[in-house]
């Protein structure tokens, strides 16, 4: 489980970081997370409440007071499966320490039962400051989540530790509070995009992967805690949290990338789209059109994928994928039996909505005791969270 469908307070308290909670907002409700913002009156110094209302999925609130509720706090408290408090200043955290309920913010966390994960934000002096780190270290005590900060600049032209974590990497951090810790400790290889084969130093051979799937894979596996290597032809932004990130353009590239990796690998899902043809020459420089049209002749790319399923450890799992435009169980099946893979997903490419370039999919998983999962049009985020809950049900119980 992610962040979709999740109820999520955001907190902001009043410091010059309160700016950046916008892009936590609006990240938050991008991944299909229902998000309350509640302000203090100190933030809305900073960034007004409208900009709030307008991104979230609630109008912001702000005061006790300020809404025809009697218990507005009471409300968002007990709904909530969340609550982030992003940037969380030194009188916020001390007020919460101390279990102080001055405004809603501070209500509204005494009165969940919910996880809290605390972003705090603050100049190097007050987060080293021997109070600060105390009240932090009650609140870890009792079970609350400090995301803590980084070094960088600070207001004022300061340099030092106190910067708020980057939006990002807040965002990922909630999402592993909400996410099942199933593949904690485990190593995971993801590939993804479409491979380029040179025809000349200017053109090239490829597919229309966009790469996806492959991102939404790597990026439901951070979630869930695994230590993820990312080898992408991709030119997308890589998950944060991806411990590793392997750029390549042919299918020679990723196999040596992913070969010299895999038996450190607990998991490697091959959501790439490598080529199955390359020229057989490769043109020095560009070939010009007045030469008239040039011969291509092909040759077959190495399918590294066979290697990997002979040579895979006994506690690997190998995860294919199979895009079909006919016979998608009859096809994939045979690919899974051949390449002696333990899961293959099977897309149907001409359906609409679904395979290359797309922000949906829909796919048959199947194992071999046969079809694992089959899943309509959905996100491909939701299509990597089925997955995933087919290897982890496959992992040995040690990773579990």
């Amino acid at each position: 489980m992610s962040v979709t469908g999740r109820r999520i307070v955001l907190g902001v308290s009043g410091g010059i970081a309160a700016y950046k909670a916008v892009e936590v907002c609006r990240r938050l409700v991008d991944a299909g997370a229902h998000v309350a913002p509640v302000l203090t009156p100190d933030a809305t110094r900073f960034v007004g409440a409208v900009t709030f209302s307008a991104l979230a999925s609630e109008p912001a609130r702000i005061s006790l007071w300020d809404s025809g509720e009697p218990i507005p706090h009471t409300r968002l408290g007990q709904t909530a499966d969340l609550i982030v408090v992003a940037p969380a200043t030194a009188r916020l955290i001390g007020a919460y320490a101390g279990g102080l309920s001055d405004g809603l913010l501070t209500a509204t966390l005494l009165a969940t039962r919910a996880p809290v994960l605390v972003c705090p934000a603050m100049h190097t002096e007050m987060w080293e400051h021997p109070a600060v780190q105390e009240n932090l270290s009650t609140l870890r005590r009792r079970g609350v989540h400090i995301l803590e900060p980084v070094a960088g600049r600070l207001a004022g032209g300061d340099v030092g530790a106190g910067r708020l974590a980057d939006p990002a990497a807040i965002v990922v951090a909630a999402a592993r509070l909400l996410s099942p810790q199933d593949l904690k400790g485990v190593r995971v290889i993801v590939t993804a995009g479409g491979t380029r084969e040179p025809i000349d130093s200017v053109r090239v051979i490829t597919n229309r992967s966009s790469g996806k799937q492959g991102y939404a894979v790597a990026a439901e596996a951070v979630a869930r805690g695994a230590t993820v290597t990312l080898v992408t032809t991709a030119a997308l932004a890589p998950p944060p949290g991806v411990v590793e990130v392997v750029e390549v353009d042919t299918a020679a590239e990723m196999q040596h990338a992913v070969v010299t990796r895999a038996a450190g690998a607990d998991v490697i899902v091959m959501a790439a789209a490598v080529a199955d043809f390359r020229p057989a020459t490769v043109a020095s420089g560009k070939i010009k059109k007045d030469a008239g049209v040039p011969d291509l002749v092909l040759e077959p790319t190495h399918d590294f994928l066979v290697d990997l399923g002979r040579s895979k450890p006994a506690n690997q799992v190998l995860v294919g994928f199979a895009a079909e435009t006919d016979s998608l169980v009859d096809n994939a099946r045979a690919k899974l039996q051949r390449k002696n893979l333990d899961l293959i997903v099977a897309n149907d490419v001409s359906a609409p909505g679904a395979g290359f370039e797309h922000d949906t999919n829909a796919v048959v998983i199947l194992g071999v005791d046969g079809v694992v999962a089959d899943v309509p049009l959905s996100s491909k985020r939701e299509i990597a969270r089925a997955l995933l809950d087919a290897v982890a049900a496959r992992l040995p119980r040690s990773h579990q």
